[in-house]
C-alpha cells in the first residue's frame, strides 16, 4: 500500500477518526480515563482498525500506512489522551515485538497488545544499573527447553498492572558487559515473579521493584538473537525516547502552557508582564518540541528502529518540566503541589507538578541524553571507557563486589 494518500482518501479517513473519537473519547477538560476506560477504548479502536493503524492485519493491526497513522495521531490530539497507560505497551514493547519477534511470537502476542487486552512493561534498570544499564546482573541460564531467570529489577513502570514484559538478563558473564546480554518475553504472572509497588510522593504507585527467583521462561521466548540483548536494548531505548518525547504530539500542542495559563488566571497573575513572559517561553518551547517530535515520527520508517534524534525530544521535554515546576510554584505556591484530600479528582495539576521530577530520570537521565546527542547526533568524541574489553565477571560494577 502506498504511503501517499489522495486528498479524498485523507479526508475520508480523517472523518472516520473524528467520528470514532466523538463516540468513544472524552474532550479536553473532562475526567481522566482510568485503565478500564483505556482498555475499552483500545478494544473499540481495534475493532475498526484504528489501534495499531500501521501494523499488519494478520497480527491484529489496521494494515494501513504511516500516512494514516499520522492522521490518526493528529485527530487524537484534539481529545484527552485515551491510552496514556499504554505508552510502554504501544510505544516500546509493540514495535520491538514487531521488529524483532518471530512469526510465532507476533501471532501469539501482537493482537492482544494492540487491542489493550494485555498490558506490557519493560524491565531494564536494576539496583546499581540505572543509567549504566549494561552493568545489569540479573542472569538467565538455559536448562533444557527453559531459561531460569534470577535477579532483581527496579523502577519498572506499571509492572503491577502488566500481563507480560520484556526483560534483559545476562546470559554470558565471560563476555564484556555490553555483550553477553539477551532479551526475553516474560509472563508477569509466572511462578517466582514477585512485584512490589513503590509508593510515590503523590500517593500513587506507578513504579515497582521486581524479584525473580528461579523463574522459568520457555526457550522460544528469547526475543531476537542470543547474546544480542544490548543491540535490542538500545533499539528499545530509542523507541522509548521517541514515545516519551513525542507523547501526544499528533499535532502542534502546548499542554503545559495551558496548564500554567489556567493557574495564572486563577491566581489573578495573568496580566503580570513577568508571568506573561514566562508563559510565552513555555509556549515557544512546547511548540518547538512538538515540531521536533513530529519530524522524528515522519522520519521513522515502518518497522525500523528510530535514530538517536529521539533524545532531543526527550531532553527538551525534561527541560520544559523543570521550568514548568518553577513557574507553578511562583504562581500558586504550596497549592501547586498540595491538595485537599477530599478533592482527589481535582488534583491533576498538583500530580503533574509532583511527577515532573521523574522526567529527567525515566528513559535515561538528562546526562545520558546529552551524551547520546553529542556522540551520535553531533558527532563529538565519546567519553573514555575504562572497562572496554574487560569481561563482565571481572568488573566491580553496580552491586557486584566479588
Amino acid at each position: 500500500m502506498s504511503d501517499t494518500l489522495t486528498e479524498q482518501e485523507a479526508n475520508e479517513f480523517r472523518q472516520k477518526c473524528v467520528d470514532f473519537m466523538e463516540e468513544h473519547a472524552t474532550k479536553q477538560g473532562d475526567a481522566l480515563p482510568n485503565v478500564n476506560d483505556q482498555k475499552a477504548f483500545l478494544a473499540a479502536a481495534a475493532e475498526v482498525g484504528l489501534a495499531g493503524v500501521a501494523y499488519p492485519k494478520e497480527y491484529g493491526g489496521g494494515g494501513l500506512t504511516l500516512a494514516h497513522d499520522k492522521i490518526w495521531r493528529e485527530v487524537q490530539g484534539n481529545y484527552r489522551m485515551m491510552a496514556g497507560e499504554f505508552i510502554i505497551s504501544h510505544g516500546m514493547c509493540l514495535p520491538m515485538l514487531n521488529e524483532y519477534g518471530t512469526h510465532e511470537q507476533k501471532a501469539a502476542y501482537l493482537a492482544d497488545n494492540i487491542s489493550g487486552k494485555h498490558m506490557w512493561c519493560q524491565m531494564f534498570s536494576e539496583p546499581g544499573a540505572g543509567s549504566d544499564v549494561a552493568s545489569l546482573q540479573s542472569k538467565a541460564v538455559l536448562d533444557g527447553d527453559e531459561w531460569i531467570l534470577n535477579g532483581q529489577k527496579v523502577w519498572t513502570t506499571l509492572a503491577h498492572k502488566s500481563d507480560y514484559g520484556i526483560v534483559v538478563a545476562r546470559t554470558d558473564p565471560e563476555q564484556v558487559k555490553h555483550a553477553g546480554l539477551s532479551m526475553f518475553i516474560l509472563d508477569m504472572h509466572a511462578p517466582g515473579v514477585e512485584i512490589r509497588p513503590i509508593h510515590q510522593i503523590d500517593g500513587g504507585s506507578h513504579f515497582n521493584e521486581i524479584f525473580f527467583t528461579d523463574v522459568r521462561i520457555p526457550k522460544d521466548n528469547l526475543l531476537g538473537e542470543f547474546n544480542a540483548g544490548w543491540k535490542l536494548a538500545t533499539a528499545m531505548l530509542m523507541y522509548e525516547r521517541v514515545a516519551i518525547g513525542s507523547a501526544g504530539a499528533g499535532k502542534i500542542n502546548q499542554p503545559t502552557y495551558k496548564l500554567l495559563k489556567s493557574a495564572a488566571e486563577e491566581t489573578g497573575k495573568i496580566n503580570d508582564p513577568v508571568v506573561r513572559d514566562q508563559l510565552m517561553n513555555i509556549y515557544s518551547m512546547e511548540t518547538t518540541k512538538a515540531m521536533v517530535a513530529m519530524r522524528n515520527r515522519a522520519e521513522q520508517k515502518a518497522g525500523k528502529t528510530p535514530g538517536p534524534g529521539g533524545s532531543l525530544g526527550k531532553l527538551f521535554g525534561s527541560n520544559i518540566a523543570w521550568k514548568m515546576r518553577e513557574i507553578a510554584l511562583e504562581l500558586a505556591g504550596p497549592s501547586s503541589i498540595a491538595w485537599d484530600p477530599a478533592d482527589e479528582d481535582g488534583a491533576e495539576r498538583q500530580r503533574i507538578v509532583l511527577n515532573s521530577f521523574q522526567s529527567s530520570i525515566a528513559g535515561g537521565t538528562d546526562e545520558i541524553q546529552r551524551n547520546i546527542i553529542g556522540d551520535r547526533v553531533l558527532g563529538l568524541p565519546r567519553e573514555p571507557s575504562v572497562d572496554k574489553g574487560v569481561p563482565f565477571k571481572d568488573l566491580k560494577v553496580g552491586t557486584q563486589t566479588d
